[in-house]
């Protein structure tokens, strides 16, 4: 026929694939040709026009696609795809899948009739329609491709609303899904057919399977495809086929390939793929082949689009298909040298995957256990790899075979010790992740057979001697016959091997006699005790193995916890969430490092909260604390969970320091705040303090009052409502008796009145107490306590403190004390000494009597004295904050005041008000009022010829200034610390004794004077600045004080100095950098944050960093490694370039200065620390230490 087209596929895929529009169609159909060169007159009606003969034709018979003029007429409308409308792509797509299907149903009865006459025609018919399929599957993918804006804004307008075909909407948005469905269902129909019959040659099959191949690609590379699992189900289904019956395995190996280099999101589905085609279709010899491929492929470092698909695909193929991997592992494991750390990953997940089915499978051989053993050495080793998101990956593999029925006991002891050793990483993820692992090793350890799951160290030791004591006992004793014949037969060392039988003669000679029943029973009864005696050994000995294990596991996590406490002052929350969590779990197993840890944990309250971060971790304690203490089992009763929680309670101030108990309270006052305290659990501690007719432990009723104390943080109406049982118990005969309980008892009264801060969130405001209130008389009462006991100190200090905070006059009641105790002091000196100087007298040429058992009246005056000097230097210090408050308290009523008053009120004249009389006395304005108070502070206290406190401050000053005279230690310590509060009174009184109180400082033996002396120079540092200013030295000079707790004190307190501005720094941080190396860690560590903080001011290190490293390097006794160690600390603040260049110029000036070869290594290392860049410098620093030799 003259129109059958003469179809040549080789030749249409090369006008294809090089460019669609270049695919001649001169027999299309005139109407369309027309269009080709005005575009804008292809309209539906033509389109319509041209398709609707075309599909009728080729519904009727297949073979009508033959006729040129309807298949150049499809190639054109393919071509003119983007002008095409969707309904329109979609019937001609309708149309080649139905008939390719029809088609192929022919060719399927044909080759059962085994009539081979149209072999050629059909084979022509399949090429064209699959041509057309691939065509049309790729201007869908185009069009789908296509946003909906992108599309003819013409196209739809004019439709009904309720118009929608089942494939579009509008005609804007188009779900092709179901029509690829059906046209790759179509491939697989046309795939099973027995092509070989209807191609001839091999690369003409290919060529025609390729069609499909490339079309199943096509569809893949698409994200929003392989996302729809039927869809994908079915394209693997046609490329299963493939390459199974058709050869196409080379060419599948080359797409899948090429696809994880391009695409990312095809390397989970090609794993897929392979999987499918290894199981169901019995051809795994494929997905070898790619692995024997990608094991020979080498990836750049810096490439991470690559090996990241390949990782990924290589991940999701060992956990689909672990039995293909294991075959080529060896291969594989090529790429643990691969410089891509993300391959390195992959391989190791790899292994862990392959370790994980191992262990699963039903009758593990010999060959199991060694390629486990194999892997588990890979991972060992991947602890120590060099980048840490592979040792990281490590660490989680390690996590998930934790969860395996399989316990790997050997394996896990080394895993735990390897993760104890990732604790002191440089990496903060690969740290985290360790104690995730520590954590997750507990909670699945293997050691719950026997005894439960608690680890404790302590019980588990104690079984382990139970079983050697059990163990020693089976043996048999040294007396035995038995023993004593082995031990005294030579010949039990002697080879037997070296031995010949004994003759019968000897052996006749040596028969013993017929042997009697009982002889007999009672050999088969030995036998028998033998027999469980040797089993009984046999089972108590894996009981010990058992044991030692346990231990060694349970040491393991007591070696890490003090390096996890250390994480739990980390920057990173997630690091220091995860250390919470450790220790939290750690605790419920019962190890008893985990105490440790969750006291440490305290001082995570005080984490800024101005960020997510610091929210996050005070909230994540909070919930830690909850669980641990606050939250009782769920079989217990509302009365025994109250129980349990106020004993928990009461247990956190068993043994903690005052850091910890000021942490302690911050945690408990916000818990308080948030309502996750109960009124029952307050009651319950209100029992145990109040309790009269049993005794207790002094710590339980202490712990009881020190909680509610701080639980008034919050609401001062827990104490406000038990006042009376204060009264009774903390000031009455108990408190008399246990000065701590009374101690504690005056912080929670002070708690009644809450602070200005506090006030705030309170919802009782307190008024002040008249002077005659009977609990300021409890408190005077025990202020005025004589007692030898050192607790009367911290007694005295408290109740001075809330007899400021609650009474209304506290100056009167403190002058009242300071009365009676003044009397009360030197009444007691003068009669003792009447009474010594009358036994004098009377006694005198009598024989010497015996010395008195009671100490010497010397001592027990000056302690008295210390009493006294104790008290008087900490009214002064509370009568400076009661002015303060005063003057605090007149600005509040005056401003008050002035908003309460009209804008435009007239004053009236009347009887004076309250406040007027304020004002009269304090002067009408602000600044009158407070120069009134300094002129009180400055000559009225110390001075003042009415002032109590005027009459100390000589006696104070003439104690401290003659040491040999008034040489008792306490009373020394306690004058030095009146003397300090005293000068932070007036500034002419500081100016006066401050030369004293330096040379104190300087010669004084007693560590405790000198921290007193360091922090009241801190203090006067803030309020008389201009005095301080100029003996900075002093407190600089302590950072060298031969006892750690006093260079402690220093540091802090100039930590606190220098950052809040108080203190100009004049080159002294020296002294402070040297601190980063000191052998007391917490001096370290304090050194270390004060110049991390210091680094967020204004280039502070940087103006700091010369001076800083002069006073290092000249320091004779400080080691080069030790200043290479501080010099690398402060270069590391140094970000800036233009900052690190102007150092390393002039670093670079002193090369040729320096006297000491030390010298000038020390400032080449610590140009080699500056990013400077500048060539010069390199030169020089390369030419070496040379200068000074030449002028040798």
């Amino acid at each position: 026929m003259a129109d059958q087209v003469d179809f040549d596929i080789n030749d249409a895929l090369k006008h294809y694939l090089s460019d669609p529009a270049t695919v001649p169609t001169p027999e299309a159909d005139g109407s369309l040709l027309e269009c080709e060169n005005d575009p804008g007159s292809l309209t539906s009606g033509v389109i319509n026009g041209v398709l609707n003969p075309i599909v009728e034709s080729i519904a009727e018979n297949p073979d009508a696609l033959t006729r040129s003029s309807s298949f150049d007429s499809l190639q054109f409308l393919l071509k003119s795809v983007s002008l095409l409308p969707n309904h329109s792509l979609s019937k001609i797509f309708d149309l080649i899948v139905s008939a390719l299907s029809l088609e192929a149903d022919f060719v399927h009865n044909e080759s059962d009739s085994e009539e081979q006459n149209n072999v050629g025609h059909h084979k022509q018919l399949l090429e064209m329609y699959g041509f057309l399929l691939q065509w049309s599957i790729s201007a869908m993918e185009v069009k789908a491709a296509e946003k909906p804006a992108n599309l003819p804004p013409a196209r739809g307008r004019g439709a009904a609303k309720g118009a929608k075909s089942k494939t579009s909407s509008k005609d804007g948005v188009w779900d092709s899904t179901a029509q690829l469905q059906t046209a790759l269902e179509t491939m697989c129909k046309v795939l099973k057919l027995k092509l070989t019959r209807v191609f001839m040659t091999t690369s003409e099959r290919d060529t025609f399977v390729g069609l499909f191949t490339r079309s199943v690609y096509l569809i893949l590379e698409s994200e929003q495809r392989i996302k729809n699992t039927a869809l994908r189900m079915h394209a693997f289904k046609v490329l299963c086929i493939a390459v199974k019956h058709h050869g196409h395995a080379f060419g599948a190996q080359t797409s899948i390939i090429q696809n994880l280099s391009y695409f990312e999101h095809l390397a989970e589905p090609m794993a897929e793929f392979l999987q499918i085609l290894a199981e169901q279709y019995d051809y795994p010899q494929l997905a070898e082949e790619i692995m024997r491929d990608l094991s020979n492929k080498e990836f750049n470092g810096n490439d991470t689009r690559g090996p990241k698909s390949v990782a990924a695909f290589l991940i999701k193929l060992s956990e689909l298909a672990p039995r293909l991997v294991i075959k080529q592992i060896t291969l594989l494991i090529k790429q643990l040298d691969s410089e891509a750390y993300i391959l390195r990953c992959a391989i190791i997940e790899v292994c862990g995957n392959l370790i994980s089915d191992l262990s699963k499978q039903e009758e593990p051989g010999n060959n199991h256990k060694t390629q486990i053993n194999g892997f588990f050495d890979i991972l060992e080793e991947r602890f120590l790899d060099a980048n840490n998101y592979c040792r990281c990956r490590d660490i989680q593999v390690y996590m998930k075979l934790c969860d395996l029925e399989q316990k790997f006991p050997k394996r896990r002891q080394t895993a735990a010790q390897l993760a104890a050793r990732s604790l002191e990483d440089k990496s903060s993820n690969v740290r985290r992740n360790a104690v995730k692992l520590l954590g997750k090793l507990v909670s699945s350890h293997p050691f719950s057979l026997m005894h439960g799951g608690q680890l404790s160290f302590a019980e588990w030791n104690q079984r382990l001697q139970a079983v050697e004591v059990e163990l020693n006992t089976l043996k048999p004793p040294i007396g035995s016959p038995g023993l004593a014949e082995r031990e005294g037969n030579p010949d039990v060392t002697v080879d037997t091997a070296l031995l010949d039988e004994a003759t019968e003669v000897d052996a006749e000679a040596k028969a013993p006699s017929s042997l009697t029943e009982e002889q007999k029973a009672a050999i088969v009864r030995k036998a028998a005790e033998d027999a469980a005696t040797t089993e009984m050994m046999n089972r108590l000995q894996l009981t010990r193995k058992y044991y030692s294990e346990a231990l060694r596991f349970i040491e393991v996590l007591h070696d890490a916890t003090p390096v996890v406490c250390q994480l739990l002052s980390s920057k990173n929350k997630s690091e220091v969430i995860e250390a919470m969590d450790f220790f939290v779990i750690i605790d419920a197993y019962k190890i008893e490092a985990a105490r440790t840890g969750i006291r440490r944990m305290l001082r995570l309250i005080w984490t800024k909260g101005n960020s997510d971060e610091g929210k996050g971790v005070q909230s994540h304690l909070i919930d830690c604390y909850r669980g641990i203490f606050f939250i009782a089992p769920d079989t217990f009763s509302e009365n025994d969970a109250a129980n349990y929680i106020a004993r928990n309670m009461i247990s956190l101030t068993f043994g903690a320091t005052p850091a910890e108990l000021t942490s302690l309270e911050q945690l408990l006052s916000t818990m308080m705040k948030a309502q996750h305290i109960s009124e029952l659990v307050i009651s319950k501690l209100w029992q145990v303090y109040g309790v009269l007719k049993q005794e207790i432990s002094k710590n339980q009723r202490r712990g009881a009052i020190i909680v509610l104390g701080m639980l008034a943080m919050a609401d001062p109406d827990v104490v406000v409502k038990e006042m009376g049982t204060m009264l009774r118990i903390g000031l009455g005969p108990l408190g008399r008796a246990d000065l701590a309980l009374a101690k504690y008892t005056c912080v929670a009264l002070r708690r009644m009145n809450p602070s200005k801060r506090q006030a705030k969130d309170a919802t009782t405001t307190t008024s002040k107490m008249p002077n005659d209130h009977a609990v300021l008389g409890k408190l005077v009462l025990m202020v005025e306590i004589v007692s030898d006991n050192k607790e009367w100190f911290g007694v005295a200090e408290q109740a001075i403190s809330a007899i400021y905070t609650l009474s209304k006059h506290p100056d009167t009641l403190a002058s009242d004390i300071l009365r009676r105790k003044t009397k009360q002091v030197f009444q007691q000196q003068s009669v003792q000494q009447t009474e010594d100087a009358m036994e004098g007298v009377e006694n005198e040429g009598a024989l010497p009597s015996p010395p008195p058992e009671e100490p010497p009246n010397k001592q027990r005056s000056a302690l008295a004295l210390s009493q006294l000097l104790f008290i008087v230097g900490h009214i002064a210090i509370k009568q400076i904050v009661h002015l303060e408050l005063c003057e605090l308290e007149f600005k509040r009523r005056k401003a008050e005041k002035e908003k309460s008053k009209p804008p435009n009120a007239s004053p009236t004249k009347g009887a004076p008000t309250h406040q007027d009389e304020l004002d009269q006395i304090g002067g009408t304005t602000e600044d009158d009022f407070t120069e009134v108070m300094n002129h009180i502070r400055e000559r009225e206290l110390l001075f003042g010829a009415t002032s109590l406190l005027s009459h100390y401050a000589p006696l104070v000053t003439e104690i401290c200034s003659n040491n040999t005279k008034y040489n008792d230690e306490s009373l020394q310590a306690a004058a030095t610390l009146c003397m300090a509060k005293l000068m932070c009174v007036s500034s002419e009184y500081c100016e006066k004794n401050l030369p004293l109180l330096i040379t104190i400082l300087e010669k004084s033996q007693n560590p405790v004077t000198r921290s007193n002396v360091v922090i009241a120079l801190g203090d006067m540092a803030v309020c008389f600045n201009h005095l301080i200013d100029e003996n900075t030295d002093f407190l600089y000079r302590r950072l060298n004080d031969k006892d750690s707790s006093v260079k402690r004190t220093c540091l802090m307190t100039l930590t606190f100095l220098i950052l809040a501005g108080q203190v100009k720094v004049k080159g002294q941080l020296g002294e402070m950098a040297r601190c980063l190396e000191d052998p007391d860690k917490r001096i370290a560590d304090l050194s270390r944050m004060f110049f991390t903080e210091l680094s967020t001011k204004d280039n502070a290190v940087y103006n700091q960093f010369i001076d800083m490293f002069s006073h290092l390097s000249a320091a004779t006794d400080l080691e080069e490694a030790s200043l290479k160690r501080i010099i690398k600390f402060l270069a590391s603040f140094i970000e800036k370039d233009k900052h690190a260049k102007q150092l390393a110029d002039k670093l670079a000036a002193r090369l040729a200065r320096c006297e000491s070869e030390r010298q000038w290594n020390d400032v080449a290392y610590a140009l080699s620390l500056l990013q400077h860049k500048n060539d010069e410098i390199q030169k020089t620093v390369s030419a070496g230490f040379r200068l000074v030799e030449a002028s040798a």
